[in-house]
């Protein structure tokens, strides 16, 4: 029978890999960063505190696996799969195809903000992580996420044209 840490563990492999993905845009990095970050957890998980969350402490892990990573391919120079080509999508209607170009632009938008105000975004608006997880994940102080939350927040609306 599976205990409460490898639970929640599983229970957090999506969100794992939406917020990999909001880092690295592309799946096959993401499926590798949650898989770094399942061996670490599970191998420091003498190291966590059973009293707090279990998600803020994964997404820091990965975070840190994704800024070593980021680290190795800038010696590296970037890679280019020749295989990826944008799939064509499925219209079914003026509403799908709107809804498909917002989010084309949104994520085009996202694309272009500092990374600071990428992650805050990604963890405070898409995973929904509360101000002070989200401080501890990033390593900065609450009011650093508030500002910066709001800073990119503005750019964001700037950039679509909504302000």
């Amino acid at each position: 029978m599976r205990d409460a840490f490898e639970r929640d563990l599983v229970a957090a492999l999506p969100k794992l890999r939406r917020f990999a993905l909001s880092l690295c845009r592309r799946g096959d990095i993401a499926d590798d960063l949650v898989q770094i970050t399942v061996e670490k957890a599970i191998v420091a998980r003498d190291r966590f505190d059973p009293e707090t969350r279990l998600d803020p402490w994964l997404f820091r892990i990965l975070r840190n696996a994704w800024i070593d990573q980021t680290r190795r391919f800038a010696t590296r120079g970037r890679e280019v799969d020749i295989f990826d080509v944008p799939e064509a999508a499925m219209v079914d209607g003026p509403r799908v195809t709107e809804s498909t170009l917002m989010l084309q632009k949104t994520e085009a938008a996202l694309a272009t903000l500092a990374p600071e105000h990428q992650e805050i975004i990604a963890l405070v608006c898409f995973e929904e992580m509360s101000y002070a997880e989200t401080a501890e994940i990033l390593g900065i102080p609450k009011g650093t996420v508030m500002s910066r939350l709001a800073r990119g927040r503005v750019a964001l609306a700037e950039k679509l044209g909504i302000t």
